[in-house]
C-alpha cells in the first residue's frame, strides 16, 4: 500500500474522473428538494399532527402556565366578595298616550331599533347613575364605599401613602363616586323581540342591592317625565316669541296691502281678481262655442255648395222632399209599366212624362231653399264668431293692464295669507302645548318589581375554576405557538427538512447515561445501532453506484454528532467485510482519537506538511478493517494545508487500498476547512443535532456548500427524542428484548469488537 510520488504522473482522483465521465453516466445525488404534501385530507391531518406535536413538546410549559392562571384565578376569586343580584324588569313602549292631540314635543327616533337602543343608553348614563345614586341615598351610606375585592396594587398605593386623613367629601362629590360605582355594577340586558328590558344591580348587602335596583327604575321614569316637561317649557316660551313676532308682521302687511289696493283702484270681488277676468273666461266660452258651431255650418254648406245630388243627409231628412221622391218614384214606376203597351208619344205617356218633369222642378226648387238657408246659417256663424273674437281680444288687453297693476298686490296679498297662516297654526300649537304641559304622560312601566336575592350571583367558584382553567390552557397554548415560531432550534423532522431542504437519510435517537453511547454502538440490538444501520443502508442507495467511494461527515456548528456519525458509519461498513479509513480531518479541534483512545501527534496535518508519508500517519486500530488517521498536531494554516495537491493525492492514493474513506470534518460556519473537504470529497453527509443546530445557522451552511460546489447526498438527524420533538412513537422496535435509555443489554457474543475508549 504505497501512496503515488509527487514524481509519478499525476493520477486523477475519484471525484475529478467522476465529474469528466459523460452527464448520462454520473448517478443523481441527494437532491434539495422535498415533495410537498398532498393536498385535501392529508393536508389536515398535518396540521392536527403539528398540533399534537406542539401539545407533546411543550407540555411542561403548557403544564405549568395553565396551573398558574389557575391558580390565580381560583384565589382571586375566594378572595372576592360575594354579590348579590336583584333584578327588575321595565316595558318602554315608542309612544306615550296621547293625552292632547299633538300635544306633544318631544322628538321621537326613526325606527324602534333607534329608539330603544337610545332608552338602553339612557339607562347606562352617567346622569341617571348620580340621580340613582341620590335617590337611594348612597352618599349617606359609608358600607357603599368600601372595596369589594382584594388589589395588590391598592394595598401598595394605600400603604405609601399613608399619612394625615384628607378633609372630608362633600355630598356632591361622594355622589359621583356613588354614581361611577353604580355604574361600574349595573347590567342592562334587553329582551329580544320585545320591549322589555331586565336591570340588574349586584351588591354585597341584598337589601342595598333591591333598593338600587328599585331606585333604577323610579329614576328613569322621573327622568322621562322631566324631559317631557322641560320640552313642553321650553316649546311654550319658544312659541310666545313667535307669535308676537308673527302677530306685529301680519299687522302691517295688512295695511300696507291696504294702503296699495286704494292707490291702485284694485277691487276684489270674490274670489275673481276684476270684472275684467270675469267677463274674459265667459266671452273666451262663448267664443269656443261658436266656432264649434260655424265651423259645423261650414262643413254642411261645403258638402252641398256645387253638387246637384239629393242624397245627402241635409236633403233626406226634408219632409217635403222625401214627399216628392215617393211621387216621383210612383210615376216613374208606372210610365215604365205603361211603356211596355203605349209608344213614348202617346198622349197619356206624355201626360205621365210632365208630371214627372214637375215633380223634379219641386225638388230642384226645395234643395235650392235648403241650400241657401244652410249659407245663411253659415254666414251667420261666421259674423258672430268675428264680433266675439274682437270682444274677447279687447277684454284681454283690459286683463292684461290689470295684471301689470295687481302684480305688487298679489305678493302683499300673499304675504298676508301666509303670516294669517302661521300666526294661526302658532296659536293653535301654543294653547295644545299650554294644555298637554300640565298633564303627565309616561311610557315607560314596571313590569316585574326588584327581587330581594337570597343567593349570591357572583363570585360562582366552579364556573371561576373552570374559566382560570381554560383561559390558562388556551393562553399557554398560544404563547407555546409563539414561541414555537420564534424558536429557530430544529426539533423535529420536519423542521430539519423545511430548514434545509435536504432529504433526511437517517435519525439517530437520543441516548443518556454515562457509557451509554458506547454501549448503544456495540449492542447490535440497540435502537441507536439499529438507526446507524438505516442511515448506512441509505448511503448504500444514495447514487447508483452505491455507496461513494469518499464520504464526508460535517455539520453547521459543533456537538451535533458527527465524529459519534464517522465511528457508527464506519463500524457498520467495516462489519459488512469493507476496508475502511477513518480519516480525522478536525484540524482545529479533533476529537475521534480521544473517543478511539489513540495517539494524535502524527497525523493528517503531518502528511500534509510533507513531514511523513501516509503510512507514517496511519494507526490500525483494535477492530479489524478499520483504519484511523488522526488530525496531528493543530497546525496554524489547516485551511492552507486542506488546499493542497496532497490532499487530492491522499484521497485517490486511499481508495487504491481502502474500499471506503470517512472524512469526519469541522463545522462549516466560520472557517473554510469544512468547503475544501466537500469540495474534494465524492459526497457529503449533513449532520443536524435535533434541538442544537438553528434553522438560521444549517441554512447558511448549506448555502455555502452549494457555493463551493460540494455534492450533498442528504441530510442526518442526531440527538433525536421522538417525545420531546413533539412525536408518539420512538425507536422501540426491537428483538424481544426492551432498550431502556442509559443501560446497554449485555452482548450475546454476535456484537462486533468493541472500540478502545468511550464514545
Amino acid at each position: 500500500m504505497t501512496l503515488p510520488s509527487e514524481e509519478s504522473p499525476y493520477r486523477l482522483p475519484y471525484a475529478e474522473a467522476r465529474a469528466l465521465e459523460p452527464v448520462e453516466a454520473q448517478e443523481p445525488y441527494g437532491s434539495r428538494f422535498v415533495e410537498q404534501n398532498a393536498k385535501g385530507n392529508t393536508e389536515s391531518a398535518a396540521k392536527i399532527l403539528t398540533v399534537l406535536r406542539l401539545l407533546i413538546k411543550r407540555k411542561a410549559f403548557i403544564f405549568v402556565i395553565s396551573v398558574a392562571v389557575f391558580a390565580v384565578g381560583t384565589v382571586r376569586t375566594l378572595m372576592t366578595t360575594p354579590l348579590y343580584a336583584s333584578t327588575l324588569r321595565l316595558q318602554i313602549d315608542r309612544n306615550v298616550a296621547k293625552i292632547i292631540e299633538g300635544g306633544s314635543v318631544t322628538p321621537i327616533e326613526g325606527t324602534d331599533s333607534e329608539f330603544l337602543r337610545t332608552q338602553y343608553e339612557l339607562l347606562l348614563s352617567h346622569s341617571l347613575a348620580e340621580r340613582v345614586a341620590l335617590l337611594a341615598r348612597l352618599p349617606e351610606d359609608s358600607d357603599f364605599f368600601k372595596p369589594r375585592a382584594f388589589s395588590l396594587f391598592a394595598s401598595i398605593r394605600s400603604f405609601f401613602d399613608a399619612g394625615p386623613s384628607h378633609a372630608p367629601l362633600s355630598k356632591r362629590e361622594l355622589a359621583k363616586i356613588a354614581a361611577a360605582i353604580v355604574e361600574q355594577n349595573v347590567i342592562v340586558k334587553p329582551i329580544p323581540g320585545s320591549r322589555l328590558v331586565d336591570i340588574s344591580y349586584s351588591d354585597p348587602d341584598p337589601g342595598r342591592s333591591q333598593r338600587i335596583a328599585s331606585a333604577y327604575a323610579q329614576a328613569f321614569i322621573a327622568s322621562n317625565l322631566d324631559k317631557r316637561f322641560e320640552a313642553n317649557a321650553y316649546a311654550k316660551k319658544f312659541l310666545e316669541d313667535q307669535i308676537k313676532q308673527l302677530k306685529s308682521r301680519l299687522e302691517q302687511s295688512e295695511k300696507t296691502m291696504l294702503d296699495f289696493a286704494e292707490k291702485e283702484q284694485i277691487v276684489s270681488i270674490g274670489e275673481s281678481s276684476s270684472i275684467a277676468e270675469a267677463d274674459l273666461t265667459n266671452s273666451s266660452v262663448a267664443l269656443g262655442n261658436i266656432a264649434s258651431e260655424r265651423i259645423r255650418n261650414e262643413q254642411l254648406w261645403r258638402q252641398i255648395e256645387k253638387t246637384t245630388a239629393l242624397d245627402f243627409p241635409q236633403f233626406l231628412s226634408n219632409a217635403a222632399i222625401d214627399t216628392l221622391r215617393a211621387k216621383r218614384n210612383d210615376l216613374v214606376a208606372e210610365y215604365q209599366e205603361k211603356l211596355e203597351t203605349f209608344k213614348p208619344g202617346y198622349p197619356l205617356m206624355v201626360q205621365l212624362k210632365n208630371k214627372i218633369s214637375e215633380i223634379d222642378r219641386q225638388l230642384a226648387a226645395e234643395a235650392k231653399a235648403i241650400r241657401a238657408s244652410l249659407k245663411s246659417a253659415y254666414e251667420s256663424s261666421l259674423n258672430q264668431e268675428h264680433e266675439i273674437t274682437a270682444r274677447v281680444a279687447k277684454l284681454r288687453g283690459d286683463v292684461l293692464d290689470f295684471q301689470k297693476r295687481s302684480i305688487e298686490y298679489n305678493i302683499l296679498k300673499r304675504e298676508v295669507d301666509s303670516n294669517r297662516q302661521l300666526y294661526d297654526g302658532l296659536l293653535q300649537r301654543y294653547k295644545e302645548v299650554d294644555v298637554a304641559g300640565g298633564a303627565g304622560s309616561n311610557n315607560v312601566f314596571v313590569v316585574d318589581k326588584a327581587n330581594l336575592p337570597d343567593t349570591p350571583s357572583s363570585p360562582r367558584l366552579v364556573k371561576s375554576m373552570i374559566l382560570s382553567l381554560l383561559v390558562g390552557f388556551v393562553g399557554s397554548v398560544g404563547l407555546a405557538y409563539l414561541l414555537e415560531n420564534f424558536d429557530d432550534v430544529i426539533d423535529t423532522i420536519e423542521d430539519a427538512e423545511r430548514a434545509g431542504g435536504l432529504a433526511t437519510l437517517g435519525i439517530i435517537p437520543l441516548v443518556s447515561g454515562d457509557g451509554s453511547v458506547e454501549a448503544s454502538l456495540l449492542d447490535a440490538r440497540s435502537p441507536m445501532a439499529e438507526a446507524y444501520r438505516s442511515l448506512c443502508t441509505s448511503l448504500q442507495f444514495a447514487t447508483a453506484r452505491g455507496i461513494p467511494k469518499s464520504l464526508f461527515i460535517t455539520s453547521a456548528g459543533a456537538q451535533e454528532g458527527k465524529s459519534v456519525s464517522s465511528i457508527a458509519i464506519a463500524q457498520h461498513f467495516v462489519r459488512l467485510g469493507l476496508q475502511v479509513l477513518l480519516v480525522d480531518a478536525d484540524m482545529r479541534n479533533p476529537s475521534l482519537h480521544k473517543y478511539l483512545a489513540t495517539d494524535n501527534a502524527i497525523g493528517l496535518s503531518s502528511y500534509l506538511s510533507g513531514a511523513c508519508d501516509w503510512m507514517s500517519a496511519t494507526q490500525i486500530t483494535s477492530t479489524s478493517g478499520l483504519t484511523f488517521m488522526p488530525s496531528g498536531h493543530l497546525p496554524p494554516n489547516a485551511a492552507d494545508l486542506l488546499g493542497s495537491p496532497r490532499l487530492m493525492s491522499l484521497l485517490s492514493g486511499s481508495l487504491e487500498v481502502f474500499d471506503l474513506v470517512i472524512i469526519d470534518g469541522p463545522p462549516v460556519l466560520g472557517i473554510a476547512d469544512a468547503l475544501l473537504l466537500a469540495n474534494a470529497a465524492d459526497a457529503t453527509a449533513f449532520v443536524i443535532g435535533s434541538g442544537v443546530a438553528r434553522a438560521g445557522g444549517v441554512r447558511s451552511a448549506l448555502k455555502r456548500l452549494e457555493l463551493a460546489k460540494c455534492p450533498l447526498l442528504g441530510g442526518v438527524i442526531t440527538k433525536f427524542h421522538a417525545r420531546l420533538g413533539g412525536y408518539g412513537y420512538g425507536y422501540s422496535y426491537s428483538y424481544s428484548s426492551t432498550f431502556t435509555y442509559g443501560r446497554s443489554i449485555p452482548n450475546s457474543g454476535n456484537a462486533p469488537p468493541s472500540l478502545s475508549g468511550t464514545i
